[in-house]
């Protein structure tokens, strides 16, 4: 186990799932790679966050509902439909009740970024 905690990955898209867990691993983090919301697996860790594809924001809040109650850990929020740009950003992770939306696409900087920003402050 790597030293900074175990990160729950959900993400339908293999290949951004992979990207997601070798950037995270890199950066320190166990990570627990997660094909749907919900799986039995990463029930047994003790995740600091949960990082999960948002492909529809209207049925955002029954998945963010349901991820929180699954892995009693911050969510950051990721999805190719929210626009970049702080303040909209802000404001999306407010309606969602996640820590934070990153929006799609991001580089290996901005998700490094946001996870220890996610981890770090408070709810």
């Amino acid at each position: 186990m790597n030293g900074k905690g175990v990160v729950v990955v959900v993400e339908t898209d293999d290949l951004i799932r992979g990207l997601l867990g070798r950037w995270l691993g890199e950066a320190g983090y166990t990570v627990i790679e997660e094909s749907e919301e919900g799986a039995k697996f990463a029930k047994a860790s003790a995740p600091v966050l949960v990082i999960a594809n948002v492909s529809n924001p209207r049925g955002a809040p029954a998945l963010i509902r349901s991820l929180q109650a699954t892995y009693v850990a911050p969510v950051l929020a990721l999805s190719a439909r929210f626009q970049r740009g702080l303040g909209v950003s802000t404001e999306a992770a407010r309606r969602l009740g996640v820590r934070r939306v990153l929006p799609k696409p991001f580089t290996r900087k901005e998700l490094l970024y946001a996870v220890k920003e996610s981890i770090e402050s408070p709810s």
